[in-house]
């Protein structure tokens, strides 16, 4: 079989030409399954093709295939692939994915397109676009290699068709999971006889469906707050590098019915998927503990500090205060800013605080770092959640009770409301009981660690992402909920800059995972003996203004084939010649031009005789390169 070596997505993919199928792609409705030359049908529609196998004629498949080519009812013959031994056929459609370098012009890449003889069929970006073969191009598998090849051009993939497999999450089975409406709001709660609004949600059912999966172990939730139950069974068996400010030791304090806020909160983050009562928006992640929340600037650097260096991706804290006695001081901005720009290795933990429950016009003073992530709370029908403090800081609103609660975990030695007193009303605001170590929850401190999941799961994705990279994420995903009259530059004192949308934010985060960046690396001097040469030129060298017109004929990254190139074209053409230096993702290139006239008309002289010789170009004007 022949093989072909092309880039595709990350990585390489050798393919091998099938000895006996090929695609066939019908004009008009015809149906080629019955022609006399097709044996058998394997696939009925590929990349808009049809898979068949071709009778045998005594002739090779390539001689078969030219035949079929030619044959009234047919518009397309292909070749067709398959990757390694995966037995899966694949069809190239005749497109072409092209991404230029970086400073690479439209006049550039038409030349490009040119030789090969390809059709533009859309522009998605100035560097990127996609191109189609004609009658007249190599096969796009053969055409692609060949691009990849050329300096000008950053990445070129054929578009292939297979067929994909077919599977499906397995959503969690825990209890629960129908209760938690902030994950996929369907618009009723049956346990509760409870009607919502459909779609009034983080989307985190989808975000799951999109990565299929739930999130990364490798990312690490901390949870800092007072009364974590660790033995809790979502939490349990996923708990890493525990401490506790109050005892200074990895043994948290329990057992006091003061504190239990930490229980759900962590819960709502991070609870496990085990088939029972409720899970959280990151499931996979791991759950570090720190308990003693304090107000003395001694806990406020120990925690941040101790969340940085023991591996915390995400820190979520739902206290603070929004007593102007009590704002922060730089000390503790300090600890906060070193934590959200340090940690992670230098890409910064990403640190979110819940805006608080006052119903004020402005934040807790934790909140409103700015290198923090603030969380304002709606309800399970996007509405404002009336008791959520309001502000410029508020980054985005997430789904938690101002109609119907959250359903959260609940630490064993949490004795319930004493408000309404016993029965279900202890610890279901609806008042319909769930049995087990588990309750109705709520406020920013509920939103908040659901948005602290989010963030674990676009780190479960893209784990390069900077904590200030996330914090835009959620931004630019989010959905904006509420009265489009509340917004001004895209951004609402209640609601941020929406409701957090999970599946949109994990979709950008891939996003930008396939894209590439990067600095332009330093040249660098030869090192090492030489061993071999292409000619002995002789050249002299002087600035060349920023003015007139030129002929530029190509663009070169061996400098050896600038010096090559500009020799015979000076003999042929006898015309001087100027060469632009720069940078195209961290290599230096050379475009190499010819000519320089003070009219535009005088190049255009140049460019015909060029032409007619058989060298390609287009006008360059020198004023552009300054």
């Amino acid at each position: 079989m022949s093989k072909y070596k092309i880039k595709s997505g990350k990585g390489e993919l050798v393919l091998q030409k099938s000895t006996r199928l090929v695609g066939l792609k019908a004009k008009k409705s015809t149906d080629l399954k019955d022609a006399a030359y097709v044996k058998e049908q394997h696939l009925a529609n590929l990349g808009g093709f049809e898979v068949v196998s071709l009778e045998d004629q005594g002739k090779s498949l390539d001689e078969k295939l030219d035949e079929v080519r030619k044959k009234k009812e047919v518009a397309v013959g292909t070749h067709v692939y398959f990757a390694g031994d995966n037995g899966k056929p694949m069809v190239p459609t005749g497109e072409i994915f092209i991404i230029f370098q970086p400073d690479v012009d439209p006049e550039e890449q038409k030349m490009v397109m040119d030789e090969y003889h390809l059709q533009l069929v859309e522009r998605r970006s100035p560097d990127q676009i996609i191109v189609k073969v004609t009658k007249n191009s190599p096969n796009p598998i053969k055409v692609a290699g060949l691009l990849q090849q050329t300096s000008l051009v950053k990445f070129a993939e054929p578009d292939l068709d297979m067929l994909l497999d077919e599977y499906d999450l397995s959503l969690p089975t825990d209890t629960y999971l129908a209760d938690e409406w902030h994950l996929k709001n369907e618009g009723y709660i049956a346990s509760g006889r409870y009607s919502t609004k459909k779609g009034a949600d983080a989307k985190v059912i989808d975000a799951w469906s999109r990565m299929n999966n739930l999130g990364s172990p490798d990312v690490v939730v901390a949870v800092i707050d007072n009364g974590i139950d660790i033995s809790h069974p979502d939490l349990k068996n996923k708990v890493y590098r525990p401490f506790d400010l109050w005892t200074q030791s990895d043994r948290l304090s329990d057992g006091d019915p003061t504190f239990t806020h930490g229980t759900p909160c962590a819960s709502l983050a991070v609870a496990i998927a085990n088939g029972q009562g409720m899970v959280g928006v990151a499931p996979n992640a791991r759950f570090m503990p720190v308990s003693g929340t304090s107000y003395s600037v001694r806990a406020t650097e120990q925690m941040f500090e101790y969340c940085a260096q023991n591996g915390a991706d995400v820190i979520s804290c739902s206290w603070g205060t929004t007593d102007p006695r009590y704002s922060l001081n730089s000390l503790k901005e300090e600890a906060i800013a070193k934590a959200a720009k340090k940690g992670r290795n230098g890409r910064g933990c990403v640190v979110l605080f819940a805006a608080g429950n006052e119903g004020l016009d402005y934040v807790n003073f934790y909140a409103a770092h700015p290198d923090v992530i603030c969380v304002a709370a709606c309800d399970s029908k996007d509405r404002y959640a009336s008791y959520s403090n309001q502000g410029m800081e508020v980054t985005v609103c997430a789904p938690s009770n101002g109609d119907f609660p959250l359903v959260a975990a609940r630490a064993w030695w949490d004795s319930g409301t004493t408000v309404r007193g016993d029965g279900p009303w202890k610890y279901w605001a609806d008042g319909v009981d769930r049995p087990g170590p588990y309750k109705h929850f709520g406020g920013t401190s509920g939103a908040t660690p659901i948005v602290a999941g989010i963030c674990a799961l676009i780190l479960s994705v893209n784990p390069n992402l900077t904590a200030r990279e996330v914090k835009d994420i959620l931004k630019q995903t989010a959905d904006k909920i509420g009265d489009p009259s509340e917004y001004t530059n895209g951004h609402s004192r209640k609601y941020g800059y929406g409701r957090v949308n999970a599946d949109k934010a994990v979709a950008e985060a891939i996003r930008r995972k396939d894209g590439t960046s990067g600095t332009i690396a330093p040249p660098s001097e030869v090192s090492g003996p030489i061993t071999s040469g292409q000619g002995l030129f002789r050249f002299s060298v002087e600035k060349q203004p920023s003015q007139g017109y030129s002929v530029q004929m190509g663009v070169f990254a061996d400098y050896g084939n600038v010096l090559i190139n500009a020799e015979k074209l000076q003999h042929q053409f006898r015309e001087p010649i100027v060469v632009n230096i720069n940078e195209l993702n961290g290599k230096t290139v050379y475009k190499v031009m010819l000519g320089i006239f003070d009219r535009k008309s005088e190049a255009d002289s140049l460019l015909k005789k060029m032409k007619a010789a058989g060298v390609d170009g287009f006008i360059r004007n020198l004023k552009d390169l300054a």
